[in-house]
Parts: C-alpha cells; sequence; structure tokens
C-alpha cells in the first residue's frame, strides 16, 4: 500500500458524519447531520472506505471466520462453540462506514461546476459499494440498498429491504454502468484519486477488471437460481475489452501496518487454536502442495523425537504412519465426535515421559494470520479479490459450457493452471510479508510447475470440474466468506468422494445470519422481508438458521451433496 495512511488521517472528520451511534437498528440514527462536517475531501473519503472495508473484520477474524465458517467450510478444525451476536459485522460496518461516504462522494462530485471531470472517481464508489454488498446480503439475504441513505440527505428513516434478486440485477447493472464509463477514453481530462486510492492508485484499467471480477462472483452467485443469467453474466465478463482480473498486480491488495486483526499476542488462540483437518492435511500432503507450510504448522514430530520415543519404548498412535515423509503434519477431524480418540489430541499432548509430550496435530499457521504475534514485526496483508479465484470462475463456467460461442481466451485447463500458479504466488507473498514460512524462494516456478504435474492435480479428463472446485476451495483459505459461499453453492468438498471427500459433520450448519427487529420506526420494512424470504423474525437458533435459506441459495445443495 502506499504511503497515503497519514494523509488521509482527515478522514477521521468522517466519525462526525457517521455520528456516534454504532448501531443499525434505527436508521434514522445513521448519518443524520452532516452539518457537523466542514466538506472531506472526496479523495480522503475513498481512502476511508478502502480502509474499512479491510479493517473492520478484526473482531470478524476471531468470532466469525476462525469460530465458525472456517470450521463449516472444513479448512479448520477447533472447539464447536455457539454462534453469538459477534458475528454479522459486516451489516453494521456498511451502514455505518461504508455506504455513507460513498454517497457523500457522489453528492459532492454532483455538486461540482467541473463534475464532468470527476465522472470516474463517482463510478468508483458503485464498485465498491458492490464489492462488500454481496458480502452483507450473502448472509442475511434481503437488505436496505436503494433507500438506505436517505435518512441522512431527504429525512426518511425507513428504508425498504430490497430482495436479493433486484439487489444482483441492481449491482448488475451498476457495474456495467461503471465498466461503460471508466473504460471511456473520450472523456474530459478526468480527475484521479492518486495515492489516496490505496487499492489501484487510480488506475482505472483495474477499476475495470474488479468490476468485471464482481460480475463473475455474481455469476456464481447466481448459477442455482437463474443458470440463464449466470451464463449470460459470464459471456458478458468475456466479451468485455478489459476483461477481469488477469495478473496478480490486478488484485485487491492491501497492507497497513497499524492493522493487526489479532493483536500482538496470542488472540489468534482466542479460545481455541485452530488445526488442521484430517481431509485437508491428507489432500495436501497427498498432492505435495507447496501451500501447506503455509497454511498449517508442524507438530511436535520434527528433529530428534525418533530418539526420545526409542529411549522411552513409545509408539506413536496408529493414525500416524511413522514413514510418512511429512510426518511433521497432521490433521484431526473436522467433527471431534466422529473420531474422539484422535481429536483428543487436538487439546492434550501425547505423553512419552513424565518429562516429554509431543502436540501431534498441526495448528494453523498463527504467524501468517497474525503477523505480529508475540511481538513480531510482520504485516498483514489482505487480498479480498484475487486473481485465482477470477481464474476458477472462468474455469469452471468453461468446464460446465457456459461459453457458448464466447472467445474464452484459453480453455478450462489453461484457467485452471493460472488459478493455481496465481493461489500459491499470492499466499507465498502474504507469507513474505508476514514474515512467516514461505512455500518457497525465489521465483517459485520449479515448485509450482511441479506441483501441477502432480497427478491429483493434472486435469484427466475424469473429475476435471472437481479438481477445478477443490482447487478453488483450497485458494481461497484466507477468503472466509468466498469460501463458505463456494461451499454452499456447490455442495464440494463432497461427502463420499473419492478424490477429496468432505468429512462426517454432525454439527448443524447455519445457511444464514439474523437480523433483529429494527425498531418501530422501520418494524414494518422489516417484518415484510421477513415474511418475504419465509424467515423466522429474530431467529438465531440452529435449527432455524440451518433450513431457511436466502433467494439464490434455495435450490443449492445441502453442505457435501454436490453432484
Amino acid at each position: 500500500m502506499k504511503k497515503t495512511i497519514p494523509q488521509y488521517i482527515k478522514a477521521a472528520l468522517l466519525l462526525a458524519i457517521l455520528g456516534s451511534n454504532a448501531c443499525t437498528k434505527n436508521f434514522g440514527d445513521i448519518n443524520t447531520n452532516p452539518s457537523l462536517v466542514s466538506k472531506p475531501d472526496v479523495k480522503f473519503l475513498l481512502s476511508y472506505v478502502e480502509d474499512k472495508i479491510v479493517t473492520y473484520q478484526g473482531t470478524e477474524w476471531v468470532w466469525e471466520s476462525m469460530e465458525q465458517l472456517m470450521r463449516f467450510t472444513q479448512h479448520v478444525t477447533s472447539s464447536p462453540y455457539e454462534i453469538t451476536n459477534n458475528v454479522n459485522t459486516r451489516y453494521n460496518n456498511y451502514y455505518l462506514q461504508i455506504l455513507p461516504n460513498l454517497y457523500e462522494i457522489r453528492r459532492q462530485v454532483d455538486a461540482m461546476a467541473n463534475k464532468n471531470e470527476y465522472q470516474k472517481i463517482a463510478q468508483v464508489t458503485y464498485v465498491l459499494q458492490v464489492l462488500h454488498g454481496l458480502k452483507v446480503t450473502d448472509m442475511n439475504g434481503s437488505i436496505p440498498y436503494s433507500q438506505a441513505i436517505q435518512g441522512r440527505y431527504d429525512a426518511k428513516y425507513s428504508p425498504v429491504y430490497d430482495e436479493q434478486q433486484a439487489l444482483m440485477n441492481n449491482w448488475l447493472s451498476q457495474l456495467d454502468n461503471a465498466i461503460k464509463v471508466l473504460s471511456d477514453n473520450t472523456l474530459p481530462t478526468q480527475v484521479s484519486y492518486g495515492a489516496n486510492d490505496i487499492y489501484y492508485q487510480g488506475d482505472w484499467v483495474k477499476w475495470v477488471k474488479l468490476a468485471n471480477t464482481l460480475k463473475l462472483r455474481i455469476a456464481a452467485r447466481l448459477e442455482n437460481a437463474d443458470k440463464a443469467k449466470c451464463q449470460a453474466v459470464f459471456q458478458e465478463v468475456m466479451k468485455d475489452a478489459t476483461g477481469p482480473i488477469n495478473a496478480d498486480d490486478a488484485q485487491v491488495k492491501f497492507v497497513k501496518t497499524e492493522y493487526t486483526p489479532f493483536g500482538s499476542g496470542a488472540d489468534i488462540d482466542y479460545r481455541s487454536r485452530r488445526y488442521a483437518t484430517t481431509s485437508i492435511m491428507a489432500f495436501m500432503k497427498k498432492s505435495n502442495d507447496p501451500r501447506l507450510p503455509v497454511y498449517f504448522e508442524p507438530n511436535d514430530l520434527v528433529g530428534a523425537y525418533k530418539d526420545t520415543l526409542a529411549k522411552y519404548n513409545v509408539t506413536l498412535p496408529a493414525f500416524i504412519n511413522p514413514a510418512d515423509p511429512l510426518i511433521q503434519f497432521q490433521g484431526g477431524p473436522a467433527d471431534w465426535t466422529t473420531n474422539p480418540t484422535v481429536a483428543g489430541y487436538i487439546s492434550n499432548g501425547f505423553i512419552v515421559s513424565p518429562y516429554t509430550k509431543y502436540n501431534l496435530i498441526s495448528p494453523i499457521n498463527r504467524k501468517f494470520f497474525s503477523p505480529k504475534l508475540n511481538q513480531a514485526t510482520g504485516n498483514f496483508m489482505d487480498v479480498p479479490v484475487t486473481y485465482a479465484e477470477t481464474c476458477f470462475y472462468i474455469a469452471e463456467f468453461i468446464q460446465k459450457g457456459y461459453a457458448g460461442g464466447v472467445d474464452t481466451k484459453g480453455s478450462a485447463e489453461d484457467w485452471y493452471k493460472k488459478g493455481i500458479t496465481s493461489s500459491i504466488q499470492t499466499m507465498n507473498q502474504i507469507a513474505i510479508a508476514a514474515g512467516s514460512t514461505v512455500a518457497y524462494t525465489g521465483t517459485g516456478l520449479t515448485e509450482i510447475n511441479a506441483y501441477l504435474n502432480q497427478p491429483d492435480v493434472k486435469f484427466n479428463g475424469i473429475n476435471n470440474l472437481e479438481r477445478i472446485y477443490i482447487q478453488q476451495f483450497l485458494g481461497m483459505y484466507r477468503q472466509p466468506n468466498e469460501a463458505y459461499v463456494f461451499c454452499r453453492r456447490t455442495g464440494y468438498p463432497k461427502n463420499n468422494s473419492t478424490y477429496y471427500a468432505r468429512e462426517t459433520f454432525n454439527e448443524l450448519i447455519p445457511r444464514r445470519f439474523w437480523l433483529t427487529d429494527p425498531g418501530e420506526v422501520n418494524r414494518a420494512n422489516w417484518n415484510t422481508a421477513m415474511q418475504q424470504q419465509g424467515f423466522t423474525p429474530n431467529a438465531q437458533d440452529l435449527p432455524t438458521l440451518s433450513s431457511q435459506r436466502i433467494w439464490y441459495d434455495k435450490l443449492a445443495p445441502d453442505f457435501g451433496k454436490g453432484n
């Protein structure tokens, strides 16, 4: 990230714009007194929003991603804590930190005498609205959008909850218009955000690529509800002259030295340490995945452990193969009740002697997620929209035959290989920034090519789609929301697969979160939204949340039951 943070701190004035009430139950309490701020510069407003899209997630990583979503996707295993009111901070952030400031940018632009020179500055705001808006609707379904900020400017405090299908159509239209304007080279000379644009430093072409990749995200979400629309959107993206994100340098990357989502202590282990599941560990070991030491820490079976075992005449538990060349990496059951013997070693060391015990199950690589762990000096790099994700969407849609006669600029296998390559390279960049264990040194081409030629990775003409799915799944290790949406929409990894099987998981998995009664001022619209979606108002219990689905999820398979 460019050194723009000190300058855009001026945007702290937005605290006055946003008001002091951090609760979104009553839209009348939000952004009702714009006279408290003189007039924050639109460039600082953009910096503020780009920052908040990432940094609001400090508590989300702890309470939602680590404790819930990453367990449901079976990227990690840990103690099964209840879902609390600490989840769904994405919702509050949208209405307190993001939308008001994006609307303010456009309001100021509309009032400018030279507003024709700010058209591209204005259109970027719609891309960001969609970026975070998708994440909000993913777990909430219908949400206020078309009328959400009218309280600030028009004193209307009871916004309707836009239905999800309408949201998707609106967002696609807004992205199309943004792409049109941002791609237009005939406009008057445009004012640039420059260094105040933390993501792209005012590069309009990269904003077009992001907008197209967001269209692919929407297409993937639409597939089960409207396959024809999914295909049409995919073809539109591939026909676009600029296209979607097409290289690592067009990814959305964010690094801020001060951002420490898990603090400088041991908050990464808050309430429970997280470990590799049996399934992800087995596959990564079998395929010799370079990301293995990036994702997970070795257990204690390193160094002279064999001598110690021999000294005390102790044999390792039966689930560990003593001849395993990667014995230092072991997974545990995703659901502890399915294999309590192995699960017992997750919370307890293997006792070798009165003086020695070994932890056998590999934890997540804590420094990869928490670079300041124990006063270390690494930095947390977030890549909320990746080139790999783009590649896997394209590979998936080509493999399903959705391209029609459109030029996809490569085969499904070509895009699959690009996705794997980019995933490994990006994870390595994140690890380097964190001061963590890396996948490779140098260019990494040797390691990446070796992985692409692994029998469990190469296209084989039999289960190519499943291979695309599994690499998409592995590549989303640092994107918990996208990984959850992927598993929910596809049903992969699937139960009983001979390639990569989802583990038995007896716990109920919520298909959505909840929005509680907003109070008298907007209760009628809230009730209407609950009824339209078939949601039980105020329900927060797992039986209800696991059975009631948002619109685009209605026809999706159950977790693990992909076709």
